[in-house]
């Protein structure tokens, strides 16, 4: 099958609507919308600009502000963060670098129930928090870690977050909190009896608990949007000039440096580590890329100079598992592109 045949047989019963975005040697290889924003008479068409909820995807991009950053030398990879944490002086926080908050190994709790959160200050919950194991000894996949990312690049400069994230990618795309006249145009994601059904609103508790502005979720974007941000790390494996990153700290960001037996983790980004992960068993072990909850996720294989995108909103039928879809889509991606 190839990518168009997975993709439609998935329409209906998976999701309601997708964007997919294939690119070879950085350009366009092939790009299509499938369905509509939502199940029922409400639903609209989903276009190839349409912008999806990116869930986790919020992280590679609030990853690669904080490289821009250091970059700059406003930031050390492995240089403390009390200056910016004063929380943090005198408990085992202390010992937490930027590369540790990027790499997942920081120590911080995965996440924390919503409900838990209710009345609360989010952004002081995650910085907090007292920590689950010791900074560096482990990959613990956290939520928390990547909301004290936010809260690190924010008290890092004058501008927001959001202002950070213009300036940084510019265009409004991505972008957080979309405006009202957006909203019914961006594909639906899961009903909850906290608030019904959500569109246009970030589906993460916790981002939405801060506003829908956080450095783990809350960018609304397109697939041209991820594309862009991932050739930014591709290209410059390939020969390619990127303006975001340096080619050194982006070949870091792109190669291991927590080993997880489930998933490598580089610098924000997630790392190809079995056969098993969701780009599939083609997509080459030098492959990294990033999911977010909702259904969105990419993949890139630098030995084939392959990226490929997939938005989605499969929650909106549920919390299943979608990794088989996604390897489908992947090895269909290899297959026909690469």
């Amino acid at each position: 099958m190839g990518v168009d045949d997975v993709l439609r047989a998935a329409c209906g019963p998976l999701f309601t609507g997708a964007v997919a975005r294939v690119e070879r040697g950085g350009a366009l290889a092939f790009e299509r919308a499938y369905g509509v924003t939502r199940d029922d008479e409400l639903a609209l068409p989903v276009y190839a600009d349409t912008r999806f909820d990116l869930a986790s995807l919020t992280k590679i991009f609030a990853a690669a502000l904080a490289l821009r950053a250091v970059e700059r030398d406003a930031l050390a990879l492995d240089g403390p963060l009390v200056p910016w944490f004063p929380e943090w002086k005198g408990r085992p926080h202390a010992a937490i670098t930027l590369r540790m908050l990027l790499a997942h190994t920081s120590g911080m709790n995965s996440g924390a129930d919503y409900r838990q959160l209710l009345g609360s200050d989010v952004e002081r919950f995650a910085v907090e928090r007292d920590l689950v194991q010791p900074p560096g000894e482990s990959v613990i996949y956290s939520d928390l870690g990547f909301i004290a990312l936010g809260v690190l690049l924010s008290r890092l400069s004058d501008a927001s977050l959001g202002a950070q994230v213009r300036d940084a990618f510019g265009d409004g795309d991505p972008a957080y909190r979309p405006p009202q006249a957006e909203r019914s145009r961006i594909p639906a994601t899961e009903a909850d009896a906290w608030r019904g059904r959500v569109q246009g609103f970030v589906h993460d508790e916790k981002a939405y608990l801060m506003g829908g502005t956080a450095g783990h979720a809350g960018l609304f974007g397109t697939a041209l949007s991820v594309a862009r941000l991932t050739e930014a790390f591709l290209g410059p494996l390939r020969g390619r000039r990127s303006t975001l990153v340096s080619t050194d700290l982006g070949a870091q960001a792109t190669s291991e440096q927590a080993f997880d037996p489930v998933l490598r983790r580089g610098l924000g980004w997630a790392l190809k580590t079995s056969d098993d992960n969701s780009c599939g068993a083609l997509f080459s072990r030098a492959t990294f890329g990033h999911t977010g909850f909702v259904g969105t996720c990419v993949w890139a294989d630098p030995e084939r100079d392959l990226q490929a995108v997939l938005l989605t909103n499969t929650v909106y039928f549920g919390r299943s598992d979608t990794r088989e879809l996604r390897a489908a889509f992947y090895d269909a991606a290899v297959e026909e592109f690469g």
